[in-house]
């Protein structure tokens, strides 16, 4: 009889024949310009899954191939008799199992006896093809599972049943999958199991989902038919947990090193500053990025509807929103919403204070805190500075001139075309000086050529003036500082210093003894 899991340290690893590969490194993708000649495979779930990425010459586009074992017919056939048999055996104590190594074993062995039950004789081999699915379905995500495991996936789409599903790929962009949800009760029952990974319920009487998976990629989904045509539908939005870096993001060429030692001295003396732009534009990772400017032991408070800012410093408190958990006499109950956080935020006496998105009544407790003396930074959905002023002006935020003025510094990020490709790139850099109704005075000191691909230095910093009479710096010194910090950020990306750790400590180490890191980076 096919026997129970427990959850023991005496369950080691290496009694189970069935094992997946730890990807030890992000794999290199080439750069290739010509489309057509794309043909890349790289590993996901090592040695069973595999991602293939090439050119389709019957559809005139790119096209990503999840590869996994192939199984014949029969195989196929007790691979639905043991999956069967597996869902009659679960137990509790399965379910509450955390280690994957108990788990593995406990599949295997009783694949083994549910094989032997069934009179199936069969090899070695095809008892760990029958093991991957296994394991797939039912402690992954089902066929989406090798996606998970991919670095480069951004965003896993599925519209619905008989329709491919399609990914949002770092370095190629949207591309359609060979994976297609055939049956729709099969995707019901999917969108069902990503409800319960979030912890939440999806139902016809509930049929929209929003919510956070283990791992903490925000899912969006809807349930039926009469919500969406197609049926039962979900996007995946994943999250990396290691941020881009500042020189990362000038390897990508999402800004240049000016426009950073530019916004290094901005974070350094406080100023307050906005990211705006569409969805998908960057603009949450413009934000991580630009983090690594503030000062080490600067105590920083952050507030997010969904956590996906990943900061290195130690004084970091970092707050995440909470939807109401029943329902309570205004059906609030157990909410803690990014207004009620921001308000606490600001008894912890933080110096910088970060929210992720402002989009209501949060943003009027955040400029009163950038008001009374706290560097502030968020995001914003705004594709220009006049969309962002009526935004603020508007209901339900509804900020008055005066309290919109108090942001020094809007940065506009926004997905490009360059040469055919899809790009992010910081559009312009524009100082807010004067915001009278709905006329805004404005200095654009940064600008981004979409004919060259390259960034200009346009005119001079009317928020460099506001430092030197705040701080009483001169002028000549600012400079030095701003050419010194441009050159240091031009040598980390030449020395191709690019991870977000080390990154960090040269940055850190340069607040505490700059003439150190002058010295070894030859910086004159």
């Amino acid at each position: 009889m096919p026997r129970e899991a427990e959850e023991s340290p005496l369950a080691k690893e290496s009694q189970t024949q069935f094992k997946i590969l730890e990807n030890s490194s992000i794999p290199q993708l080439p750069d290739i310009k010509d489309k057509t000649k794309v043909d890349i495979r790289y590993p996901l779930l090592p040695p069973y899954a595999y991602a293939r990425i090439a050119w389709d010459d019957q559809h005139h586009e790119l096209v990503y191939t999840v590869e996994e074992p192939l199984l014949t017919e029969e195989e196929s056939i007790m691979l639905a008799d043991v999956e069967k048999g597996i869902e009659e055996i679960i137990n509790i104590s399965f379910i509450n199992v955390k280690q994957t190594a108990v788990i593995v074993a406990y599949l295997e062995e009783n694949i083994q006896v549910l094989l032997a039950e069934l009179g199936y004789k069969v090899s070695e081999e095809t008892v760990l093809k029958l093991m991957y699915y296994v394991y797939r379905d039912f402690v992954g995500l089902n066929e989406i599972e090798p996606l998970m495991k991919d670095y480069f996936i951004e965003d896993i789409e599925c519209n619905g049943a008989k329709t491919p599903l399609y990914i949002v790929h770092r370095k190629y962009r949207n591309l359609r999958t060979n994976i297609i949800f055939q049956d729709l009760a099969h995707l019901t029952s999917f969108v069902e199991k990503l409800a319960q990974k979030c912890g939440k319920y999806i139902s016809y009487a509930n049929p929209l989902l929003d919510g956070r998976l283990p791992d903490g990629s925000r899912i969006n989904a809807t349930f039926t038919e009469e919500i969406s045509s197609r049926g039962p539908s979900f996007t995946i939005r994943r999250f990396t947990s290691e941020p881009f870096s500042p020189v990362k993001m000038m390897q990508l060429k999402t800004l240049s090193p000016e426009i950073l030692a530019y916004l290094w001295l901005l974070i350094e003396y406080e100023s307050n500053f906005v990211v705006i732009g569409g969805t998908g534009s960057g603009k949450t990772s413009l934000l991580n990025s630009l983090a690594f400017f503030i000062p080490p032991q600067a105590r920083i408070v952050s507030i997010e509807d969904t956590h996906e800012l990943a900061l290195m410093h130690e004084n970091w408190l970092p707050s995440v929103a909470r939807q109401a958990t029943g329902v309570g006499t205004e059906g609030t109950l157990g909410e803690v919403d990014l207004f009620t956080l921001l308000k606490e935020s600001f008894r912890q006496r933080p110096d910088y204070v970060i929210v992720g998105e402002i989009r209501g009544k949060e943003a009027f407790v955040l400029f009163q805190g950038a008001a009374s003396g706290h560097a502030t930074a968020c995001t914003m959905h705004a594709e220009d500075v006049e969309t962002m002023v009526k935004r603020l002006e508007t209901p339900p935020i509804s900020l008055s001139p005066a309290l919109i003025e108090i942001i020094d510094v809007v940065c506009i990020m926004g997905q490009v075309k360059v040469q055919g490709e899809t790009v992010r790139r910081l559009k312009s850099i524009v100082e807010i000086i004067e915001v009278n109704g709905s006329a805004v005075k404005t200095n654009t000191p940064f600008l981004w050529d979409p004919r060259s691909d390259t960034f200009f230095f346009k005119t001079e910093s009317v928020v460099f003036q506001k430092i030197i009479k705040n701080s009483g710096m001169p002028m000549e010194e600012l400079q030095k500082e701003f050419t010194r910090r441009t050159k240091l950020l031009m040598e980390l990306y030449r020395r191709n210093i690019t991870d977000f750790r080390q990154v960090q400590e040269v940055i850190d180490i340069y607040y505490k003894t700059p003439e150190e890191v002058v010295r070894r980076f030859n910086l004159g």
